[in-house]
C-alpha cells in the first residue's frame, strides 16, 4: 500500500482547495465573490522577505489584496484578491501532525479568507466547524 502513495501535485492540491472552499457555508462563500485561490510550491523570495520568514517552509498560505474592511466604493480598479496556499510547507506540516491533509488545507484556506474579512480567530474557528 505505501509504495503507491504520493504527494498531491500542484493541480491536485488546487482542486482540493476548491473542494474544501465549496464545503464552507454558502453565505460565507457568497461574500468571497471574485476571490482567486492559487497553489504554488513555495512563497516567492519577495514574500518571504516581506513576511520576515526564517524559512520558505514557515508560511502555509497568504492573502494578497485589499481586505473587505479596507475597501471603498471610491477605490480605483485594482488586482483581484488572492489566496495563496503553499504546497510544500503544507505537506511538511502534514507529515509532522496527525491531521488529514484536507483538514489542513481547509484550515489554511479559512484562515487566509479570514484575513480578507478581518475576522477574529474565534470567527474563523466557527466557520471551519460549520464545514465539517
Amino acid at each position: 500500500m505505501w509504495t503507491s502513495l504520493k504527494a498531491p501535485t500542484l493541480a491536485e492540491m488546487e482542486a482540493m482547495a476548491h473542494d474544501e472552499f465549496e464545503r464552507l457555508p454558502k453565505r460565507f462563500r457568497d461574500l468571497c465573490e471574485g476571490l482567486i485561490i492559487r497553489v504554488d510550491d513555495f512563497p516567492t523570495e519577495e514574500v518571504i522577505d516581506e513576511m520576515e520568514c526564517d524559512s520558505e517552509f514557515e508560511l502555509l498560505g497568504l492573502f494578497q489584496g485589499t481586505g473587505l474592511p479596507h475597501q471603498s466604493h471610491d477605490d480605483i480598479a485594482r488586482l483581484p484578491n488572492m489566496i495563496w496556499l503553499y504546497r510544500r510547507p503544507i505537506l511538511d506540516y502534514w507529515a509532522e501532525h496527525e491531521e488529514t491533509l484536507g483538514h489542513i488545507v481547509r484550515h489554511v484556506l479559512v484562515h487566509e479568507i479570514g484575513h480578507h474579512f478581518g475576522l477574529s480567530d474565534d470567527d474563523m474557528e466557527a466557520i471551519e466547524a460549520q464545514a465539517n
